[in-house]
């Protein structure tokens, strides 16, 4: 049976939706915080068990008949998140799972100063460390992020953030689709995949100039200083360690950290990925 933790949020439920398209139902199940929340899930068929990462018992429960187990990344940051990856490793190993997948980043590294990165390079190594058959999913930076990134612009008319550097920005659907496509054909992948990446890296001018585009409004990018990107969001009520990581996303890709753009996911998906502008365009444009 194929395992999926946090099939409620944006990318666990996708792969999920994206499973039933390619093996019965029976032979899916989740793991999630709240039950209720995935009643949708269970009346198709999909078994359903709470299961918390920072509750180990459950996740013995939730893991149980486990072939392969994909954790999806804990939304928590530091020695709290890789602590959690942690348990859920282990449990799966303890459920008899042959396989351990785990959502990483094409950015991981330990010395990053984008706070997400290092603890994925501590959960790839723990799952090397697990001494079972495992593979880590190198996903591109989530395109949706510059959606958000551009939420106060759109309004402003201007996109005022600290120098940035280029990133292979990467849809969440095709991250899905690859995820589901590691776990059906099981083994294609061991160890750390390639990066999977959208086809091209974009800095967040070119962002700018796309969503000027479609929104027929001219949106200037600014730089600004780090100092006074993080005082702003402070500002404006963003709690002080949430500003200081989104402070070091723009340090981590002046380094090139997310710039790598390969050609794996489109030959996984066997199409070419989601542009940005494709993305851009579902979210910004104009209707009609």
């Amino acid at each position: 049976m194929i395992i999926v933790t946090g099939a409620t949020g944006q990318l666990g439920r996708a792969i999920v939706e994206d499973l039933l398209h390619r093996v019965p139902a029976e032979q899916i199940a989740v793991s999630v915080r709240d039950p209720e929340k995935a009643r949708g899930l269970a009346e198709r068929g999909i078994r359903v068990r709470r299961g918390d990462f920072t509750d180990p018992a459950s996740l013995a429960q939730a893991f149980e008949g486990a072939s392969q187990v994909l954790i999806v990344s804990a939304d928590t940051t530091g020695e709290t998140a890789v602590s959690q990856h942690r348990t859920a490793i282990e449990e799966a190993k303890a459920a008899g799972a042959r396989r351990i997948l785990y959502t990483s980043h094409v950015g991981v590294n330990p010395s990053s100063p984008f706070s997400p990165m290092p603890d994925h390079a501590a959960t790839e190594k723990a799952l090397r460390d697990s001494g079972v058959a495992h593979t880590s999913l190198r996903n591109g930076f989530y395109a949706a992020t510059t959606v958000m990134l551009l939420r106060g612009a759109l309004q402003t008319g201007e996109l005022a953030v600290p120098q940035d550097g280029p990133v292979s920005w990467t849809a969440h659907a095709d991250l899905a689709e690859a995820a589901a496509i590691a776990l059906t054909d099981e083994g294609r992948f061991d160890g750390p995949t390639p990066p999977l990446t959208g086809s091209q890296a974009l800095d967040l001018a070119d962002v700018a100039a796309i969503a000027s585009e479609f929104t027929g409004r001219p949106i200037k990018h600014v730089t600004v200083t780090d100092e006074q990107y993080r005082a702003g969001l402070v500002s404006h009520g963003v709690p002080e360690p949430q500003a200081g990581m989104l402070v070091g996303l723009f340090a981590a890709s002046r380094q090139g950290d997310f710039s790598p753009v390969d050609p794996a996911l489109a030959g996984l998906i066997g199409r070419p990925p989601t542009s940005l502008r494709d993305v851009l365009k579902a979210a910004i444009a104009p209707a009609g």
